[in-house]
């Protein structure tokens, strides 16, 4: 059994910073690519970052220069450092996963935790 778990998401006002924390459990063999999506509300789910297990980076043009991405292998562990909060950065954030282990392989989801940046 896999599990993400997220946290840090809040409230904060523009100009604001908030990290988000993922970390990867359960029977796992090695983890691939991890990554930050996030959907604000009527709209679709969409890439924020996403980070190789060899360090390869690559943003939304939207978040360039103000999020950074990073993980921590030993620990199974992506961040999302937001900094710079604009309001439509607004939405709930899902962290994935594209994970193997002994027997399979998946792409696996986060619950997803709510980022609300206030004008």
């Amino acid at each position: 059994q896999v599990q993400l778990v997220e946290s840090g998401g809040g409230l904060v006002q523009a100009g604001g910073s908030l990290r988000l924390s993922c970390a990867a459990s359960g029977n796992i063999f090695s983890v691939n690519a991890m990554g930050w999506y996030r959907q604000a509300p009527g709209k679709q789910r969409e890439l924020v970052a996403k980070v190789t297990s060899g360090g390869s980076r690559n943003y939304a043009d939207s978040v360039k220069g103000r999020f950074n991405i990073s993980r921590d292998n030993a620990k199974n562990t992506v961040y999302l450092e937001m900094n710079g909060l604009k309001p439509e950065d607004t939405a709930v954030y899902y962290c994935n996963a594209e994970i193997f282990t002994r027997w399979t392989s998946g792409n696996y989801w986060g619950q997803g935790t709510q980022v609300t940046v206030s004008s």
